[in-house]
């Protein structure tokens, strides 16, 4: 929002309004003193909750004078906005700063900082309670008020998360090599109404067509920069346990995988292959022994990257390998009614539109998985594969349990070493 120097200074000219806050910014030493931690906090959760907003400092809300920031403080206030949008508001607002010069008075040229606040998908608490914005103030959100919001924002799950519209996006952020591979062959001049078809675009409270949510996740190649934590962390550890005698060795490897979601799940899946031991014999030539069923990993995977909770802000899955098991950590608890003794059985989707994309998008790599030739197919069949085959090949039957009703964890238990290194063992001695 006013990318110029000049629309800017317009603006700033005509007083705050419900996209624009001023403040003028004081120091004690190094230390910033004004604007407060709290009622600045209070101030960028408003925008959040509100419209995309711009919030100038080191400019007097009062008299509109372009007062500036010392340039070697600048940091320190960057700091301060950080801090006040991680620390004092829940759950924590994404904003981008940007350092500019802005004219006083006389025509000096004046250090400010530009901070663009973004209609959040989430409802914001600050230290003072939950915000709005009305015109150039803030005002306490009445219950029935924050009561719509939070429908509207898919709190409630009255509307799911996954179909809510990117307020910050546009539709050039969707990469047209990325949508195509859910659109068959369309005609290139109903590009709009296709999108709003798949879900990967939805019409914005000001009647703007713009990304979802689904949009974001499949069609562009980092979706980060609107969810920060939509990756998956992978890591490798030695032995059986996080912390070992030898700490600086006991990592062997790690990613944080992110992309469409899609790559994320072929990317997850090559780091367990890369990661994990094989074994061979030579009964009748050269027979593989994996330490894993690769077709349960991706089915374990497929099912963590399709049905984890998104609005959850600062978790992301993660994939933690053992020497002898694959812990995969999926944000959110079991949709519905269904319950862990359940999951062999029946069948749910938090993510509807995700679960559809995913379905419609091809496999990269078909020979790593034969037995279909698209990401999803939708009939509930994950679970039991995994459970079947994983049985099969370890002899242990993976478990799934929830944490504090909030993540699912999944466990996958490896082939005996044994097992892998008698294989071994035979090959070499073939």
């Amino acid at each position: 929002m006013y990318d110029s120097a000049e629309e800017l200074l317009r603006r700033i000219r005509l007083g705050e309004d419900t996209s624009l806050e001023l403040k003028a910014v004081r120091f004690k030493g190094d230390r910033v003193s004004d604007p407060q931690k709290d009622s600045l906090s209070d101030e960028i959760a408003a925008i959040a909750n509100t419209h995309n907003g711009v919030l100038v400092l080191g400019v007097d809300d009062k008299t509109r004078d372009i007062d500036g920031i010392p340039v070697d403080k600048l940091e320190a206030v960057e700091r301060h906005v950080f801090e006040a949008c991680t620390d004092r508001i829940k759950p924590p607002v994404v904003f981008r700063s940007f350092r500019i010069e802005l004219p006083d008075s006389v025509g000096t040229p004046r250090a400010v900082l530009k901070v663009e606040i973004p209609r959040s998908l989430f409802v914001h608490e600050s230290p003072g309670g939950y915000f709005f914005r009305q015109g150039s103030s803030k005002r306490k959100m009445p219950p029935d008020l924050l009561f719509r919001m939070a429908q509207q924002r898919s709190q409630t799950r009255l509307i799911r998360f996954d179909e809510q519209v990117v307020s910050s996006a546009c539709l050039e952020n969707l990469e047209a090599d990325l949508w195509h591979r859910f659109a068959g062959s369309h005609p290139e001049d109903q590009i709009e109404p296709l999108l709003l078809k798949l879900g990967l675009a939805g019409q914005g409270d000001d009647g703007v067509i713009r990304p979802t949510i689904s949009g974001v996740l499949t069609a562009t190649q980092d979706s980060r920069p609107w969810l920060p934590n939509a990756f998956v962390q992978a890591v490798a550890y030695r032995g059986t346990t996080i912390l070992g005698e030898d700490a600086a060795n006991y990592q062997i490897d790690a990613a944080d995988i992110s992309g469409p979601l899609d790559r994320q799940i072929m990317s997850t899946c090559a780091f367990v292959r890369k990661n994990m031991r094989v074994g061979a014999s030579k009964q009748l030539g050269r027979v593989d022994q994996p330490q894993y069923d690769m077709t349960a990993v991706f089915e374990a995977v497929v099912n963590a990257v399709a049905h984890r909770d998104y609005s959850i802000y600062g978790s992301k899955i993660r994939l933690r390998m053992f020497s002898d098991r694959i812990e995969i950590y999926s944000p959110g608890a079991i949709p519905n009614t269904m319950t862990i003794e359940s999951l062999p059985y029946r069948q749910s989707a938090r993510n509807e539109t995700i679960c559809s994309l995913l379905a419609r998008c091809p496999l990269p790599d078909p020979d790593r998985t034969p037995y279909r030739t698209h990401m999803m197919e939708k009939r509930g069949e994950g679970v039991p594969i995994i459970l079947e085959r994983s049985v099969r090949l370890s002899g242990r039957t993976p478990g799934y349990r929830l944490i504090d009703d909030s993540e699912l964890l999944l466990t996958i238990w490896g082939a005996k070493d044994s097992k892998i290194l008698g294989a071994a063992e035979t090959t070499g001695s073939a």
